[in-house]
């Protein structure tokens, strides 16, 4: 196995590469403007350090979000993009899913909550029961709307640190942004068991911020 992850989902641009028994290379980049101006460098830069090929890569992951609309499209295609020139599988975890996994990797245990960074004064968020399992399906709401909900439960993630004054616990010290090492081991980790992931499609969770005007007029000639 030679297992290509990457992410986008959140400012920071990671790929890693992982063969199975661990990673054998990683990158990250956090810019949350460039992400499709760093990605394909990264994955060169991977491929480079761990001395492969691209068409060596027999499978890939990639986080799906939640994320903002731009940069969270710009993983994701190019993951399906590589899946269909290299005939390989592309499957999806949830970019929330990667940053537990982190965390446990990180040493935290029992139940935790994640937050990212969502823009707009939002977070997106999900709840854990340990660092590979989720028990809720990932939301986005202000944090001052979780404060009561989350009431005594460690809080991990950009978003926790960005809105700390929202949470009780907030693990400043934990990892902030998304990992394409731990998404790769964690998704190492499904394929040796069996378990499951997600279609290569984007959990945006709400509308991108550009929109066509409400009252805009089409003009035509007469």
């Amino acid at each position: 196995m030679l297992l290509l992850a990457l992410d986008t989902a959140t400012p920071a641009v990671t790929v890693a590469l992982h063969d199975g028994d661990k990673v054998i290379a990683e990158s990250r980049q956090v810019d949350a403007r460039r992400h499709g101006e760093l990605l394909l460098p990264a994955v060169d830069r991977v491929l480079g350090e761990a001395g492969r090929k691209l068409d060596a890569v027999t499978d890939i992951v990639v986080g799906v979000g939640p994320g903002p609309y731009t940069g969270l499209r710009v993983g994701i295609v190019t993951a399906a993009t590589f899946g269909a020139a290299l005939g390989v599988p592309v499957r999806g975890l949830c970019s929330l899913d990667g940053l537990a996994y982190a965390a446990g990797q990180a040493g935290l245990e029992g139940e935790f909550v994640v937050a990212t960074d969502a823009r707009r004064k939002e977070v997106y968020w999900a709840r854990y029961a340990d660092a590979r399992t989720r028990v809720t399906e990932p939301s986005v709401d202000r944090p001052g709307d979780l404060t009561e909900k989350l009431a005594g439960l460690t809080v991990v993630g950009a978003g926790a640190v960005l809105y700390a004054d929202s949470f009780t616990d907030v693990r400043a010290d934990m990892p902030e942004h998304q990992s394409a090492g731990a998404l790769a081991s964690l998704a190492a980790e499904r394929l040796r068991t069996g378990g499951e992931f997600l279609p290569d499609q984007p959990l945006y969770l709400r509308r991108p911020d550009a929109q066509v005007p409400a009252n805009y007029k089409v003009v035509t000639p007469k």
